[in-house]
Parts: C-alpha cells; sequence; structure tokens
C-alpha cells in the first residue's frame, strides 16, 4: 500500500447547515497506525422458543431434521438449515449442549435463562447476569449505547414466560425494544428540540448529584459503623448514576452517524409483527446498522418467546401462511405431516438469519468484515419442545476474534453451555475466566 499523506479520523463526519451531519464510508485513509487500536469487537444473541423440528434420523421427513447429518467437517446440511451452506465456512453447528439447571425447569420456563444459565421455578424466580450484559459493562465505555435489547414482543415479559434475553448484573430484565421506528430515532435520531431537552435534564442530574455528594461528606462523619457501611453502598449507587450522566454527555457532543442512502432504502420501519419476514429482516438490519457504525457492540434479539399462542411472536406462522400458532406447530413435531412444517418454519427461520449474517458480511472494516469481527450466537432452550436437553445452536463469526468454524460438533450433553459463553466472552476480549456454572473455556471452538 502506497503511504498516506494524511489521515482521517473513522468517526470523521461531514458537516452541512445547520444540524445536519453525514458520516463517511470506512476507506483506506481512516487505516489506523500500527499503534492504534484494533477493528471493534462486538456480541450477538438470538433467540426463538419451542425448540425446533427433530424426526428420527431413519425416517422420510429426516430431510426436515434440524440438526446437519455427518459430524466434524464431513457433515452435510439438510433441507432446514440450507440458507446457511453459503455461510459454511463461517458457522459451527453445535449439539449436545445446554444448561444444567434448565434441565431441572420445566419444558417452557428456560427462555428467561438461555444466556444466563440460572434456575428459576414457581418459588424461585431471582434470576442472573446475561452473558451479553457482562460484554456490555466491559465495552460500554467505546460506543454511545452499552447495548441493544430487542424483541418481537417488547417490555420484559413475565417471569419464565420473558419478553427479553438481557438481564442486568442485579438479575433484573431489561425492557426490549420492538418498534423499529423508535429503535431508529433512538440510535439514529438527532432533533435539535430533544438534544436541547436532553442536555438541560442532564444538567440539572449532574448538578443534583453534585449537591448529594457535597452533603455527604458532612452526614458521614457523623453516622455509627452499620448506617456507615449501608451510607458507603448508597454513595456507591448515585457515583454510578454520576458516571453514566456524565458519559451521556459526552456522546451528546458527538454527532450521530447517518446512514448511507443504500442502507435508508432497504429498512422497512412500518414493518410490525404481523408481516413477519419484513419485521425480523427489519430487526436485523437495526442490528446490523449499529454495529457498522459502532453505535453498540453488544445486541441481543428474542425472535419469538416460550410464552402461550397469546403472543405476538406465536402467531408469526400463521402470518406466514402455516397452519396453526408456533406452540401448536412445534408440538407436531413428530408427526408426518407436523414435521415437514415444522422443519419448512425452521428453515424460514434460517433464511433471515443467512440474511443478517450476509449484511454482516458485505460490511468491509479496516481489518475484515464485521461478521469477521462479531460473534453471533443463534439458537433455541428446546431441543423439541418442552425437552430442555440438547439445544440447537449456531455460532457464526469471529474469523479474526481466535473462532474456528466449518464443523459440527456433538456435545455428550456433560459439557455446560456456559463454557461456550466463556469462550465467547474471550473473544471479545473480556477477561472472564468463569460465568454461570462454566468450568472453562470450549477449547473446540478456538483456533488451533
Amino acid at each position: 500500500m502506497a503511504d498516506k499523506s494524511w489521515h482521517l479520523d473513522r468517526r470523521s463526519f461531514l458537516m452541512g447547515a445547520g444540524s445536519v451531519s453525514l458520516a463517511l464510508p470506512w476507506m483506506e485513509c481512516m487505516a489506523d497506525t500500527p499503534a492504534a487500536a484494533p477493528s471493534p469487537k462486538r456480541m450477538c444473541a438470538m433467540y426463538w422458543g419451542f425448540g425446533v423440528g427433530l424426526p428420527p434420523e431413519n425416517n422420510e421427513n429426516a430431510n426436515w431434521r434440524w440438526f446437519p447429518n455427518g459430524e466434524g467437517r464431513d457433515f452435510q446440511f439438510t433441507d432446514t438449515l440450507s440458507p446457511l451452506e453459503c455461510f459454511r465456512n463461517d458457522v459451527t453447528v453445535m449439539g449436545g449442549l445446554s444448561h444444567p439447571n434448565g434441565r431441572r425447569m420445566g419444558g417452557h420456563d428456560t427462555g428467561d435463562t438461555f444466556l444466563t444459565g440460572a434456575f428459576l421455578n414457581n418459588q424461585y424466580l431471582e434470576n442472573t447476569v446475561s452473558v451479553d450484559q457482562v460484554a456490555a459493562a466491559a465495552l460500554s465505555k467505546h460506543t454511545r449505547f452499552s447495548s441493544l435489547v430487542l424483541s418481537t414482543d417488547g417490555g420484559v415479559g413475565e417471569p419464565t414466560r420473558s419478553s427479553t434475553l438481557s438481564y442486568n448484573d442485579k438479575g433484573r430484565p431489561i425492557p426490549a425494544l420492538n418498534q423499529p421506528q423508535q429503535i431508529f430515532d433512538r440510535f439514529f435520531g438527532s432533533g435539535d428540540a430533544d438534544l436541547i431537552a436532553r442536555r438541560r435534564r442532564l444538567k440539572s442530574a449532574s448538578g443534583m448529584l453534585d449537591r448529594v455528594l457535597e452533603d455527604s461528606r458532612s452526614l458521614s462523619r457523623r453516622l455509627g459503623r452499620e448506617d456507615q457501611q449501608k451510607f458507603d453502598e448508597y454513595l456507591a449507587a448515585v457515583r454510578q448514576i454520576e458516571q453514566r450522566v456524565e458519559r451521556t454527555q459526552q456522546w451528546l457532543e458527538i454527532p450521530r452517524p447517518e446512514l448511507r442512502d443504500e442502507e435508508r432504502d432497504i429498512l422497512h420501519l412500518e414493518s410490525d409483527d404481523k408481516a413477519p419476514l419484513l419485521f425480523m429482516r427489519t430487526m436485523y438490519d437495526l442490528i446490523y446498522l449499529a454495529f457498522r457504525t459502532d453505535s453498540t457492540r453488544v445486541a441481543t434479539y428474542q425472535i419469538t418467546n416460550m410464552a402461550d399462542a397469546s403472543s405476538l411472536s406465536g402467531k408469526f406462522p400463521q402470518l406466514e401462511g402455516f397452519k396453526g400458532n408456533l406452540h401448536g406447530l412445534a408440538h407436531g413435531w413428530n408427526k408426518p405431516e407436523g414435521a415437514v412444517k415444522l422443519g419448512q418454519w425452521d428453515q424460514f427461520m434460517a433464511e433471515q438469519f443467512s440474511y443478517f449474517l450476509g449484511r454482516l458480511q458485505s460490511a468491509q472494516e479496516e481489518h475484515g468484515t464485521v461478521l469477521d469481527n462479531s460473534v453471533i450466537l443463534y439458537g433455541s432452550s428446546n431441543s423439541t419442545t418442552h425437552n430442555n436437553n440438547n439445544y440447537p445452536l449456531v455460532l457464526a463469526g469471529g474469523r479474526n476474534l481466535g473462532l474456528q468454524h466449518g464443523r459440527y460438533l456433538k456435545f455428550d450433553n456433560k459439557v455446560p453451555m456456559s463454557n461456550m459463553f466463556v469462550t465467547m466472552l474471550n473473544a471479545v476480549g473480556v477477561e472472564n475466566p468463569k460465568f454461570a456454572d462454566s468450568t472453562g473455556e470450549m477449547t473446540e471452538l478456538k483456533q488451533a
């Protein structure tokens, strides 16, 4: 490469009249010097409920089994995952993994713990932190938003029937966003009136926090030992809020990224749950754009949940022309006609996931593509409906993060799924040698 006579920062913007700004695409003149930071490392997880189609291997409908034929590098996708064939060298299909705690839970109760590995039942409903939020805590200093939490149904849902995958460090559910226009406005909108109002609110909040911390100094000297401990815990929480306020103030001074025309044209922000294909692809597009613009480095998307047929996402198959809701469809996995229908639905889901991988692969960065620099998990917490063993899982991306792919790995149901989480965390640079019930890294996923 010829020597560059000048360098352009990767966060550079073209400034127009008023508040208009236009983000530039990555160009060679933005290439970092050898001492500069590498490309962003990202993590993303997608989930669907009620499991997959698994007719017996010798059955006439065996081509609709979710898991591939063969093993290791010598495997063949069935019709179900055939949309992933073009990404064969960027994905690993895994069988025989699950959360040990999940095996002790009800068949419809494990969606809440897909990313936590915790144990829940009717008497014990306290969850733990999800793996995405562990990554977000470490990576958020680099981005405007710590994470992007999405789902079809939105909000938090009910315990054991959650409509979010993400849980904070106290095990509390993080509400998921489910309105494409709202998500777009939050990440890429920059209305002047709203910006001014937010600055005013933050300035007021910062002033109040200053006064609280000032008053705390005189009060602290008059407290007993036990009260002092409680007061210190309170002050620690106040300081966390202060740090978040300061961080938000800093990002308010940085223009939000604008999108290229071709990226705007492909979005369908008016899509809703009545048009599943457009809705899924729009949600995938929003994650792609958030990653490409480095607005966040962590995202989750709960495509369908484990609630009953009344949930919005449960009606997705019907809205795409399948007979019955998702729950009913999943119960037909071992019936001749039902196995085909469920396999076709699984294939439809795989097509949308393949679309997402294609979007990430198309985005070139200084070092590889967004897909090369992202760890993507796609899966469910049931094998067949009500069965909490042998989760159907695909791990994708991360070529530049030390992961190797192009295989179907079979485990013995003795390896905790949290070992995979430890490997994912290490891949994105989080120094976290243990997560939940993990016993170590999953070395099978790492490059030699």
